[in-house]
Order: C-alpha cells, then structure tokens, then sequence
C-alpha cells in the first residue's frame, strides 16, 4: 500500500505568469494572501474589511503595480475563495472586473490526515495559493 499523503509544505513556483490570490472571507474581515511573479517565494497577506470591494480592488491594483516595477509588465490576477458565506457573489464581481476567479468546497483541498492540523486563516491562505498555482501535493490524486 503506497501513502499517497502530501508533505506539509512544498516548495511554491516561482516561475509566475500571473499573480494567485486567495481570500478568505469571513463575517469582519477579508484576509488576501498573494504570490507575485518576482517575489520568490514570498506570500504577501494584507487584510480588508469584510464587503470592502474598492479595498479588495485596490489591493489587487497595488499587486500588480508592484510586479509591474520588479519586472516591466503587468500580470492577470487569477483568484481562488472557499465557497461558503461570501464566495459566489464575490466570484461574479471578480469575474465581471476581468479577474479569473474560482471557488472551491473546502473539502475537495487535500490535506494531511496524518497528524492533527491547525485551522487558521493563514495556514488556509497559504495552502490556496499553493492549489491555485498548480503545487500537486494539494491536489487529490
């Protein structure tokens, strides 16, 4: 029997042809986790109020600003938000802003069953990132 399971961490591409956001939305704040072509490995996270969207629009224009200075041109933004509370309203304003956007049931992301994982924010940005820019090991296989 051959343990199919993903290691904790896996290294990100760094090899960017757009910018990945993830966003986790709850009822008080909208948490933006971003990996930029240009940054190396470097997840940026920046909060916005919850319902916020010339925030969360604004941010995105600065993502792309500043991948824009580090390497002379601008980048598509393609973003990814579990489906729950906020996501299918906020994926048509994104889709009809020109952003790629997915939504996904948070149980379709593959995680570790190994030991017991810590639920954050964070940690969840994080690992939609990864999915979103193709990182196998959180894909179900």
């Amino acid at each position: 029997m051959h343990d199919h399971s993903p290691p904790e961490h896996s290294a990100i591409r760094t090899d960017l042809g757009a910018i990945f956001v993830s966003l986790e939305l709850s009822r008080s704040t909208w948490l933006i986790t971003s990996l930029s072509p240009g940054a190396g490995e470097k997840l940026s996270k920046h909060v916005v109020p919850a319902g916020d969207l010339a925030g969360l629009l604004g941010r995105f224009a600065q993502l792309n600003e500043k991948a824009s200075a580090r390497l002379g041109r601008s980048f598509p933004i393609i973003a990814i938000q579990e489906a729950g509370l906020d996501g299918f309203w906020i994926h048509r304003v994104l889709e009809d802003e020109g952003i790629e956007s997915h939504v996904v049931d948070a149980a379709s992301i593959l995680t570790s069953r190994r030991r017991r994982r810590a639920k954050t924010d964070r940690i969840d940005g994080e690992t939609l990132v990864r999915t979103l820019t193709g990182s196998r090991s959180c894909w179900p296989s």
